[in-house]
């Protein structure tokens, strides 16, 4: 919580104001940062500043683990955090492979399930991962990546966290994850709480302990109709403790995350928030 709000003053007091063409609007941005997540310690960081609804931020994630590519399919698990950018995002409406209503296209993880092959074929990195880690291997290659330049065209969204790096040291599981560009008010508060969720699942199943997650942001942005709720509002409130997260013990394989895991099989102990914050959503 210390490195969100650290993070947040920072662009309030260095950032550049800088022309964002995708979404017609400004944003006060500064260049890379780095946040860090003691999982193994269970401190879930998750802000406090305003109430935060994690689950839908693991919902999403566990549509990206299962290669959802459908709206619909994200709404389904407990998440609309691609409403707008499968219906209301005016260049993938009138993009030529956009399937229908609710269709994202090749995205997230559509494409570390289904990575192509420039020889013909597909690799599924996630479960080359997760075989790897459960035979206690780690080749340093161990990368799940949703970004493929050569089908930006083929969905609605390039992805902003992109890179899943994990590493194995003995019996303990590390993670870095690298973001790309990141809406700080919105969309930092859901990965913060993706990668610390990503290292404590994949640890759990593949029989290992969780260690640290590292999180690299290379553009922290803060849009131009947030920056008044954040001076005013979110960073003058005092933070609560961090709240613990704990997750169903009876999930236990690749197989189970797939199929039959919920958002209730992840609950918060001592959760404290204040109330919300109304931040505009940039599609």
């Amino acid at each position: 919580m210390k490195q969100y709000l650290q993070l947040c003053q920072r662009i309030i007091d260095e950032g550049v104001w800088v022309d964002n063409e995708r979404t017609g609007k400004k944003c006060l941005t500064v260049i890379n940062a780095d946040l860090s997540y003691d999982v193994g310690g269970g401190a879930f960081p998750l802000v406090t500043t305003r109430r935060s609804y994690y689950k839908s931020a693991i919902a999403e994630m566990l549509g990206y683990i299962r290669g959802y590519d459908n709206a619909a399919d994200f709404r389904k698990i407990g998440t609309r955090t691609w409403d707008a950018n499968a219906n209301e995002n005016e260049a993938w409406l009138n993009n030529p492979h956009r399937k229908g209503t609710d269709d994202c296209g090749f995205i997230y993880g559509k494409v570390a399930r289904a990575f192509p092959k420039p020889d013909g074929g597909q690799v599924d990195l996630l479960q080359k991962i997760y075989d790897n880690l459960r035979a206690g291997k780690d080749d340093r290659g161990e990368i799940l990546t949703f970004y493929h330049p050569g089908a930006f065209h083929l969905g609605c969204l390039r992805p902003c966290m992109y890179s899943h790096h994990f590493s194995l040291l003995g019996d303990t599981l590390y993670l870095n994850s690298t973001q790309r560009s990141c809406d700080v008010p919105l969309g930092l508060n859901f990965n913060m709480v993706q990668v610390y969720v990503l290292l404590a699942l994949m640890a759990q199943i593949t029989g290992h302990k969780a260690g640290m997650a590292y999180h690299k942001i290379v553009n922290a942005h803060i849009y131009e109709d947030q920056v008044e709720l954040m001076k005013e509002v979110q960073l003058k409130r005092e933070p609560y403790p961090s709240p613990r997260l704990l997750i169903n013990p009876d999930i236990k394989t690749l197989k189970d995350v797939e199929t039959w895991v919920t958002v209730d099989d992840f609950q918060l102990e001592g959760y404290q928030y204040h109330e919300a914050i109304a931040y505009p959503f940039s599609v």
